[in-house]
């Protein structure tokens, strides 16, 4: 049982494909189950490994990595469809970008990174998933007598994640540049 959450991220990893899969051919109501099942299994491992103690260097790795690994692809994929626009998806992939180059020249630099993720960056990766679940609800509801969730929702959660996009990344550069200059100084 040690290893589930672990294995619940593999799952949530190979769930990736027909995801992408879905959007290409337009089946948005498949779409929106299995991204939902995806960022359900995200709270399900989370929550597993933190209730139990089954955390593991490797769960350290993999989580991070899936939940990556999915919202950066959506976001592509979906972008490339139009259902994202241009502009979200660049500053999403930017952050996702920056955030691992700034680890690597601390680690190069400064030493180890002890530390954990940012409430601002648990709060970015929480909108970014609402944002998705809502952009692939609008698109399988649209026309139909159930139109859920009204564009002005999806539109309010698209600024919403931009902010959060830009201050997890802005704390993130602000934190580990901190701890870098107080490692140099020591």
């Amino acid at each position: 049982m040690r290893h589930l959450p672990n294995l619940i991220c593999l799952f949530r990893i190979v769930l990736v494909w027909p995801i992408l899969a879905s959007i290409a051919r337009a089946d948005y109501a498949h779409t929106l189950l299995l991204f939902f099942i995806a960022a359900a299994s995200d709270g399900l491992d989370g929550f597993l490994a933190k209730r139990f103690n089954w955390t593991s260097n490797l769960g350290k790795m993999l989580d991070p990595f899936a939940d990556k690994l999915l919202l950066v692809s959506v976001f592509l994929v979906a972008t490339w469809y139009g259902l994202i626009p241009r502009w979200l998806t660049i500053a999403a992939v930017a952050r996702d970008v920056l955030i691992p180059m700034g680890a690597l020249a601390y680690r190069l630099t400064a030493g180890p990174i002890n530390g954990r993720p940012l409430i601002s960056s648990k709060l970015n990766t929480l909108l970014q998933v609402l944002y998705v679940l809502a952009v692939i609800s609008h698109a399988a509801f649209a026309g139909t007598a159930f139109d859920f969730p009204p564009l002005s929702i999806v539109k309010a959660l698209e600024v919403a994640t931009f902010v959060t996009i830009v201050f997890s990344g802005w704390f993130y550069v602000s934190e580990y540049t901190q701890r870098a200059v107080q490692v140099v100084r020591a």
